[in-house]
């Protein structure tokens, strides 16, 4: 694990390894980079892959609720491609993380040499975002890692067929056994800045997703997914005709990403970097 200082000072974590294509990783509201963990052991030889943990979350500095929105995120994914040195970077991004990944295409469009985004679009489904919003910032009232995992498949509409093994894993990943308990692996305050942003009138995304014209673009759908709809994914396609994209069955919000059918996606969405 190494870290840098974000433009206000904060201490962001991020793990870096490889060489080859610089692939940023960024991940979900409540997730770090181990959302990446299962990829990882996939990705080929030329792959670089960085994976930060954004404020608030992992092994990053818990900066305040007013501190997390997807504007100060993008800037402090910014700020660790500056810290690298890397002229570009490929992003791929789940949930929010392919928000920040839009952003990016739309602030700084110069940094960036292609997108994935991991089950997130435009529009995000207000259902989905209810549901998120039930859990988000709230301890789980059971006392172990081992009885979370048991949970999580009932917690985790739309995944089907997933072994009891990946749901400890996942346990393991997104929490932490404490004295008293199981505790989160972020900032509580995050359910704060969810519900300040859910308050907030709808923003329109499709600029930022037009942003990404001349990208190498590829999206990843869970088929179950309660968060990105069909009609948007659909949308999206027709948006981009040339846009890259796998719907991954049995899954919801959002695939694990070592899937046969999302594997498949980022190998033809890598060929098209390598390409370029």
């Amino acid at each position: 694990m190494q870290e840098f200082r974000a433009e206000d000072g904060a201490r962001l974590a991020y793990r870096d390894q490889g060489d080859g294509i610089a692939l940023l990783a960024l991940a979900g509201l409540t997730r770090d980079g181990h959302d990446f963990d299962y990829l990882a052991h996939h990705l080929p030889d030329d792959v670089r892959l960085i994976r930060l943990d954004s404020r608030g979350r992992g092994a990053s500095d818990w900066t305040g609720a007013a501190s997390y929105t997807v504007a100060q995120e993008a800037r402090d994914a910014l700020a660790l491609i500056d810290h690298l040195d890397l002229a570009q970077v490929a992003v791929i991004g789940s949930s929010r993380g392919g928000l920040l990944g839009m952003a990016l295409a739309a602030t700084a469009p110069g940094r960036l040499s292609g997108l994935c985004l991991n089950d997130v679009g435009p529009v995000l489904e207000r259902a989905g975002l209810d549901r998120i919003g039930t859990y988000i910032g709230l301890r789980p009232t059971v006392p172990t890692l081992e009885e979370v995992a048991d949970r999580l498949a009932a917690a985790m509409p739309g995944f089907v067929h997933v072994p009891s093994l990946r749901w400890a894993e996942e346990a393991v990943r997104h929490y932490v056994q404490l004295a008293d308990g199981v505790g989160l692996s972020y900032d509580p305050a995050l359910r704060e800045a969810f519900e300040a942003a859910m308050a907030a009138p709808a923003a329109d995304l499709w600029p930022l997703f037009d942003a990404c014209a001349g990208l190498p673009l590829a999206l990843i759908r869970g088929a179950n997914s309660d968060v990105l709809s069909a009609e948007t994914a659909t949308e999206m396609r027709r948006r981009r005709p040339d846009m890259l994209f796998a719907e991954v069955p049995d899954r919801g919000h959002i695939p694990f990403l070592d899937e046969r059918a999302a594997l498949g996606c980022i190998t033809a969405w890598l060929d098209l970097l390598r390409a370029r």
